[in-house]
């Protein structure tokens, strides 16, 4: 009789997937029990089925904590996404059957903005005009569980950095120019070089080592040959642009250059200017026409 492998076509039970992924969450089967309404006993005969089926072990007991083995987090990594695509699927499935789907909703983080997502979905608007589509500004730490929880459809970001359990691609490239209040210096200037900003103090959404696009300007500075001063935005989800107003900082934007905010914001360009990247973040194992449209690779 042949053994069974986890290659032999038995397919993972979704139901004792997601049983597994809430011990997983929670280090332990008490509070995961109460989240599923089964009896710890059900719940560890469960996991314990699903040992066998895979024929390793998913959990170290041997501890006074309930651990992962690495088998283990690698189940756990692919079982979020796994599940949050079958359950993509299904709203899919249903939304084909009725008159009013609902809108494909497009996360991006406050380093896109609204202006840029709508020109990104320029393919979508000539390809398929009748599609509902909803923009909604998310911050970076939120993207992947809005993803998971189904509440967006595709994230957008800057960054380059392949997500273990997510898809990405590379679907932009935007110059970055200077943003200064209208008060600032160097307003009247009509192009900079970055070694024109060795003293200016840069506004960031988040500080080194937490943001790609902070890390992004780092690698730029530091190619020209000295160190930045950045500063941390004390206001979060705003426009870039808005980052300089009534200060004598600067931002690196990707909006147009020339006057911004009513005349308030000075936008300049910069000779050799970064190309910062727009990344498109999804979920495996999901199809969708709008995506491909979006994330088509653009020449």
């Amino acid at each position: 009789m042949a053994v069974r492998t986890p290659r032999d076509g038995r397919p993972l039970d979704l139901h004792r997937l997601r049983q597994f992924l809430a011990v997983a969450e929670h280090n332990g089967f008490t509070s995961a029990a109460a989240e599923l309404h089964l009896t710890q006993q059900a719940l560890s005969a469960a996991i314990a089925q699903l040992e066998r089926q895979l024929r390793v072990a998913l959990f170290d007991r041997s501890g006074r904590t309930l651990n992962l083995t690495p088998a283990g987090a690698v189940l756990r990594d692919g079982a979020r996404a796994l599940l949050a695509a079958a359950a993509t699927l299904a709203e899919q499935t249903h939304e084909a059957g009725t008159a009013s789907p609902r809108p494909f909703v497009i996360g991006h983080t406050p380093a896109i903005t609204a202006e840029e997502v709508y020109l990104l979905l320029a393919p979508v608007r000539d390809q398929l005009p009748t599609a509902s589509l909803t923009a909604r500004q998310v911050f970076p730490s939120a993207l992947a569980p809005a993803l998971y929880d189904g509440e967006i459809d595709l994230a957008l970001r800057r960054g380059v950095a392949m997500p273990p359990d997510l898809v990405s691609a590379i679907i932009a490239y935007d110059p970055v120019r200077v943003a200064v209040d209208s008060n600032h210096r160097l307003a009247a200037r009509t192009e900079l070089h970055i070694g024109d900003l060795r003293d200016e103090s840069v506004i960031v959404w988040a500080p080194a080592g937490h943001s790609f696009y902070t890390d992004f300007l780092l690698s730029n500075y530091r190619r020209a040959g000295f160190e930045p001063n950045f500063v941390v935005n004390r206001i979060q989800g705003t426009p870039p642009i808005t980052a300089v107003v009534g200060n004598d900082h600067i931002a690196f934007v990707t909006a147009p250059a020339g006057p911004a905010l009513g005349g308030r914001v000075t936008v300049i360009d910069l000779t050799d200017p970064p190309l910062a990247p727009t990344q498109a973040l999804w979920l495996p194992h999901t199809v969708s026409r709008i995506r491909d449209l979006l994330t088509v690779q653009r020449g």
